[in-house]
C-alpha cells in the first residue's frame, strides 16, 4: 500500500511538471517572465506587492495573478493599481486546495492578457508546505517569511526555503516587540539553502523596498529557470 501511495504521488507530480512546461512555452512565446511568490498566511506578500508596484518596477508592464482558495480581497487590493489583476480561486472547481498547480495556472491562461506585460507575478495561496511542491512555470520563485512567524520556520519547513531563488524577511519594524532573532534565521536558512539571496524589509517603513525593486526589475534578464 505505500508503494501506491508513492507511485500516485509521482504520478501527480509528473503530470504537474508536464503541465508546467506548457505554461512555460506559452509565457515563451509571448515573452512573459513569471515570479512565483510563496508565503505563510498573513507574512505580507501583497502590502509588498502594493508598495513595490504602486511606483512601477523600471518600465516593465506587470501583471498580477492572486490565488486565494475564496474571495477576492487581496486582488481588490492590488486593482487601484491600475494593473491587470486576475483572482483565481482553488474552491471553485479545484476543490478548494492549499496551492496553485499548473493545471489552475493553465485554465486561468485564457483571461490573462500576456501579450501586453512583460512580467507576471503570481501570488500564491498562503501555505508553507504545498506551494513548494509545485511548479508552475515560473521563472523565478521569491518566499517571504515575516519576523512574527518565528525564526525556526527555515528547519521546520526547509523545502519551502530551499525551493525558492529569493528569501525575503519582512515585517522588520515589529523586530522590537517580538522574539525573533535575524542571525539565528539566517543560520538555519544557510543549513537547508546555503548562499541564498535573502533581503529584509518593512512595507510600513520602506525598509528593503527598493532592492527588491530592483530584484523584480531583473527577473527578465537573469530569471533562474527550473529544471
Amino acid at each position: 500500500m505505500h508503494r501506491v501511495k508513492v507511485r500516485v504521488v509521482e504520478d501527480a507530480l509528473d503530470a504537474n511538471n508536464t503541465i508546467a512546461r506548457a505554461n512555460r512555452d506559452d509565457f515563451d512565446r509571448n515573452g512573459v517572465t513569471v515570479v512565483n511568490i510563496m508565503s505563510a498566511p498573513g507574512a505580507g506578500k501583497t502590502t509588498l506587492l502594493e508598495r513595490v508596484l504602486r511606483d512601477g518596477v523600471e518600465g516593465l508592464r506587470v501583471g498580477v495573478l492572486e490565488g486565494d482558495v475564496q474571495g477576492s480581497l487581496d486582488a481588490d487590493r492590488l486593482a487601484h493599481l491600475h494593473i491587470p489583476v486576475t483572482q483565481l480561486n482553488t474552491d471553485s472547481g479545484f476543490g478548494g486546495e492549499c496551492h496553485l498547480d499548473a493545471n489552475m495556472i493553465r485554465s486561468a491562461l485564457p483571461t490573462l492578457p500576456l501579450a501586453d506585460i512583460d512580467l507576471l507575478v503570481v501570488e500564491n495561496v498562503g501555505n508553507l508546505v504545498c506551494p513548494a511542491e509545485f511548479r508552475i512555470g515560473e521563472d523565478a520563485r521569491m518566499m517571504v517569511s515575516s519576523v512574527a512567524e518565528g525564526d525556526d520556520k527555515p528547519l521546520k519547513y526547509p523545502l519551502m526555503f530551499r525551493a525558492c531563488e529569493l528569501v525575503v524577511l519582512n515585517k522588520m519594524d515589529l523586530l522590537p516587540h517580538v522574539d525573533f532573532d535575524v542571525d539565528r534565521f539566517r543560520h538555519f536558512l544557510d543549513q537547508v539553502h546555503p548562499g541564498v539571496t535573502v533581503l529584509e524589509t518593512s512595507a510600513r517603513t520602506g525598509e528593503g523596498i527598493e532592492e527588491l525593486r530592483r530584484w523584480f526589475a531583473s527577473l527578465p534578464d537573469r530569471a533562474v529557470a527550473p529544471a
